[in-house]
This record gives structure tokens, C-alpha cells and sequence, in this order.
């Protein structure tokens, strides 16, 4: 019997879940040298905002198909992936489940953490043979949760899902820069990532859901805070991305005064939320002045996602203009 564990390898919660969990898993594994929001900005991870109508905590990771809303982001570091999820209710799970469980002994067999949904998202660090377990890492506590291989898969959300990650190939940091612009651009044109439901907007219209639901007051009070949180975190990243690669383009130097001005709307969206029993809670009066600054942060992110335009039709776009041979969609 085996029992592996990945010493060093620390995911702590501080931006979006994924983010953590995947700067934990990339930079212990030698595959990123970087700030997170040098990741989170690479990966195009901190340009995506989804607001449920009635603002629902789940709204923070309800920003499309995990494996491909994740692809792209990957692929932009170079990296080589495989994830596989999906609904628990399935009748097939049983066999995905116990198929997983032995990649992801692989991969840490490998040296190289695995990114799973707990909710939200955690790493596995390690396992255990003999008891048949996992170790993993929730980013909140510094103590691993011990995840029994029968259980793999299995939480209350209904959901599924595991990546792993493989060798790398150099991209240079300007054509990742470049993409990463063209991912905030799709991120901010796209309303609708979980079509057919309507529930849950994306992009430029999530604002418009946002300030709807704050000013008709029938939504979930956590969620308001979370998404909140969540959303000062993402813009202070993209601040901070585009404040360490600017002077490349013109235009990169405007978007990042636009970020800059933001992160002073941000500082009065702070002020919205007060601190009581060790959480933090909307102040009541607070809901009119919070829309009235979302929208003055829409327009500045729409000037933003402009300038980007602008550095896009400068350069080719292979990924996007190339159609396959076969058209949109492969052959079935």
C-alpha cells in the first residue's frame, strides 16, 4: 500500500477558488514563477464576473463550463491539461469516479497537486492506499479534509469536477498578454455562459442583473456580500496585472487609468459593507450608492475592454478567424 504526500504545496484562499487552488498546484510544481495576479491576469480569471439575479453566492463560480471556460486560460500558460466532470446523478458516475480516482493517483504520483471541486475549488495534495483517502486543501484551513476515494465526486451541489496538469511549452509573455486581452474581451461580450438558463449573466449585462436586483432589495444577503468581495478582489487583480505590463501598447496605458479609476470606485464599494459578528453585511442604506458606483465601474471597464479592442485588430487572431476544415464543429 501507498501513501503519497506533496510536501510544501499550500493553496490559501485570497482570490477566485481557482486561482488559488491553481497557483498552489502550478507554482509548487515548478510550472509558474509569478504573482497570483499575475496568473489570475494571464488566465484571463480575474476578467470574469456572473451575477445571479437575485445574487446568490454561487454566482462567484458560476461563470460557464468549468473545463472549457478553464481551457483557455490554460492553454494560454502553455500547459498541458485533462479535466473530466460532470452531474453525480448520472447512472455512468460509479465508473468515471473510480477512472479518476487513479489519475489523479497518478498525478501525484507525478509530484503534481490536482484541482477538485469541494465546493468550491480545493487541491489534493496527497492519498493514502491503505485507508483510502484523499488529502485536501479548502484554502481556509490549514488542516487537509480527508476525502474517502467512495466519496470522490460527491458534495451537495450535484457537481463533479478534477484537473490535472502536465508538461509545458514557452509561450512568449507577450503573445500570453495579448490572448489574455481577447479572453477579457469575450468574458465582457458574452451574457449568457449556461444556456438554455437565463438565471445567471455574464460580462457587461452582469452589472446591469447586479444593480436590477440591489435596487428591487429580493436578494440573497450573503451572496451580495460575496459577490462583492469577490469582485473587488478580480478588478484590484486586473489593476495591478495591467500596472506590472504596461508600456507595451498606447492603448494598455489607457485601459490600466481606466482600472486606476476603478480601484478608486472600489475603495467607496468597500465603504458599503460593515463588519458585525465576525462577518461582513450590507449596510442598509448603502444599496442606491453601491448601483450608482457599479455603473459608473461598467463604463469605465467598457472604455477598458475598448482599448483592448484596439491592441486586438492591431495583430492577427489565428485561434478565433481559423475555421476547421470541417467547418465550426469537428465531425461526429
Amino acid at each position: 500500500m501507498t501513501e503519497v504526500v506533496l510536501e510544501n504545496l499550500m493553496m490559501k484562499r485570497q482570490s477566485k477558488s481557482y486561482v488559488d487552488s491553481l497557483h498552489a498546484v502550478l507554482t509548487h510544481a515548478g510550472l509558474f514563477q509569478g504573482s497570483k495576479y499575475m496568473l489570475a491576469g494571464y488566465t484571463g480569471m480575474a476578467f470574469k464576473l456572473s451575477v445571479h439575479h437575485r445574487l446568490l453566492p454561487m454566482s462567484v463560480t458560476a461563470y460557464g463550463q468549468w473545463g472549457e471556460s478553464h481551457r483557455p486560460g490554460i492553454d494560454n500558460l502553455g500547459i498541458f491539461t485533462i479535466w473530466d466532470g460532470g452531474r453525480t446523478r448520472h447512472p455512468t458516475f460509479g465508473y468515471y469516479q473510480r477512472d479518476a480516482v487513479n489519475w489523479v493517483k497518478r498525478s501525484l504520483d507525478a509530484g503534481i497537486g490536482v484541482i477538485y471541486w469541494l465546493p468550491e475549488f480545493g487541491v489534493i495534495h496527497g492519498y493514502d492506499d491503505c485507508d483510502r483517502i484523499f488529502y485536501v486543501q479548502d484554502g481556509w484551513s490549514k488542516e487537509p479534509q480527508i476525502l474517502l476515494y467512495d466519496n470522490f465526486g460527491l458534495n451537495f451541489t450535484g457537481f463533479w469536477y478534477c484537473q490535472v496538469f502536465g508538461d509545458q511549452v514557452h509561450i512568449p509573455k507577450q503573445e500570453m498578454l495579448l490572448e489574455s486581452l481577447r479572453l477579457a474581451i469575450e468574458d465582457w461580450d458574452i451574457p449568457y455562459r449556461l444556456l438554455p438558463d437565463r438565471n445567471i449573466i455574464s460580462g457587461r449585462m452582469a452589472y446591469d442583473v447586479w444593480v436590477q436586483a440591489l435596487r428591487g432589495e429580493d436578494y440573497d444577503a450573503s451572496g451580495a456580500v460575496y459577490i462583492l468581495e469577490s469582485y473587488c478582489q478580480s478588478r484590484t487583480e486586473i489593476q495591478m496585472y495591467l500596472q506590472d505590463v504596461r508600456g507595451i501598447w498606447p492603448e494598455l496605458d489607457q485601459a490600466y487609468a481606466c482600472y486606476e479609476q476603478l480601484g478608486a470606485l472600489i475603495i467607496q464599494m468597500k465603504g458599503c459593507m460593515i463588519q458585525e459578528h465576525n462577518r461582513r453585511i450590507m449596510q442598509a442604506d448603502a444599496t442606491e450608492k453601491l448601483a450608482q458606483v457599479l455603473l459608473e465601474a461598467k463604463a469605465l471597464e467598457e472604455q477598458a475592454v475598448d482599448y483592448f479592442r484596439l491592441i486586438s485588430s492591431k495583430y492577427p487572431d489565428r485561434k478565433r478567424n481559423t475555421v476547421p476544415r470541417w467547418g465550426a464543429h469537428s465531425a461526429r
